[in-house]
């Protein structure tokens, strides 16, 4: 009868060692000083060799079957496992068999190129992860021999701390570790495909909470009548005056900004959207993304420059004018404003887009006004630096709308 995982914690030590059989060749031995060993037979050129697979509790049971079906498959090719344990652990000293450690940094090394490199980028998170998850796990293990129960093991880890949006990207990122270790020549089977079976279920998505038209008013007075500092309220201004993301707006520099011209002109690498087109050369070359100036903005533009002294950044940072604003600045702001889990700053584009939909706008020039991927399935291309003068009308009316509901009573 096989073996349980209870049956085998609970085996104790006799005064002569004993063996408990599970099945298809593994057995576990207990000695009488109470150490426990898988062992594997087989048979090999018409006898019954034993090779040990190792000590319990250092491998469970699940291990000890997944060890002793790989020496079995090796037996059924003609190969004694007890030799190509030999030779796995001589190439191994001379550093001939790749780890998974060696491999997912060879991995990294080839993505870093095309990932995203700010500190939420998938180039950050990836190497963090690793660090912290995958490679504690999975590193010293060669590559080759790493089975599906080793890596869900390790995405396990992940979900424990009910970091479920992070274990998903683990598994992406194993799957595409394995694909390359496939493609470079260190394995045949990717262990890690088909993991989203068993993994565990993520919670509905938060989206970002917004206003909606009817609540704007009441927002603008307690915007005008809050006390912080003028840049964190020029910004927030800012923000609802153009839709940017906030990224666009903390890294916004005064050479960005012609304000004859009411226009400011962002650089495509420093759009998030933009990033992987450029990374990937779709298209050509990628335009920058246009955003027209309202009246009311442009003062807004000229009022925060004046207060941060006239630094490089647009809105410089308060201990270091260098470095931007920090990016929890807005809503640590509406946060004091009464607004936590009413209103981000990333929630005030929803807002505004919201807002011009309802108020029958063209989706094209919404869309492009935020710098969203073109809705058309065909075409898939990125907008943002079409319909400038249409969109120019449109943010004037908006401002125009914004200040009607200020500065009523």
């Amino acid at each position: 009868m096989p073996l349980t995982d209870t049956a085998v914690r609970q085996a104790r030590p006799a005064e002569k060692s004993f063996t408990l059989t599970d099945a298809n060749g593994l057995s576990l031995f207990v000695a009488p000083s109470g150490a426990k060993s898988w062992h594997f037979r087989f048979s090999w050129l018409g006898k019954q060799p034993r090779m040990s697979l190792g000590t319990y509790p250092e491998i469970g049971l699940k291990n000890a079957r997944e060890l002793r079906d790989q020496a079995r498959t090796l037996v059924a090719k003609g190969i004694d496992p007890r030799m190509q344990r030999r030779e796995d652990k001589r190439a191994a000293a001379s550093g001939a068999v790749k780890t998974f450690e060696v491999v997912a940094n060879e991995w990294h090394a080839f993505k870093v190129p095309r990932l995203v490199v700010t500190r939420k980028g998938a180039a950050y998170q990836s190497r963090f992860y690793l660090d912290k998850d995958l490679i504690p796990v999975l590193g010293k293990l060669p590559v080759a021999v790493v089975t599906r129960t080793d890596v869900l093991d390790a995405v396990r880890r992940v979900e424990k701390r009910a970091a479920l949006n992070s274990a998903r990207k683990c598994r992406a990122w194993l799957n595409e570790i394995f694909r390359f270790a496939i493609a470079s020549g260190y394995l045949d089977i990717n262990p890690a495909a088909d993991l989203d079976i068993v993994a565990a279920k993520e919670p509905p998505v938060k989206h970002n909470p917004m206003l909606r038209q009817r609540d704007l008013k009441a927002f603008l007075h307690t915007l005008r009548g809050f006390d912080c500092a003028g840049y964190t309220k020029s910004a927030i201004r800012i923000l609802l005056l153009t839709g940017v993301r906030t990224g666009e707006l903390r890294h916004a520099t005064a050479t960005q900004f012609d304000l004859d011209a009411a226009l400011w002109t962002i650089p495509p690498e420093g759009v998030k959207q933009l990033r992987k087109v450029i990374r990937t050369k779709e298209g050509g070359e990628v335009p920058p993304y246009l955003v027209p100036l309202s009246r009311q903005a442009v003062e807004e533009v000229h009022k925060v420059h004046r207060l941060t002294g006239g630094y490089k950044l647009l809105i410089a940072g308060r201990n270091d004018p260098s470095k931007p604003i920090s990016d929890g600045t807005v809503n640590s702001a509406l946060k004091r404003m009464g607004y936590e889990g009413r209103l981000t700053g990333h929630g005030i584009r929803a807002t505004i887009s919201t807002a011009l939909n309802e108020m029958g706008y063209s989706e094209d020039w919404i869309e492009a006004q935020l710098s969203h991927a073109g809705s058309s399935k065909v075409r898939k291309t990125y907008n943002h630096a079409e319909y400038v003068e249409q969109r120019r009308a449109m943010m004037q009316e908006w401002a125009d709308y914004l200040d009607n509901l200020e500065f009523s009573c």
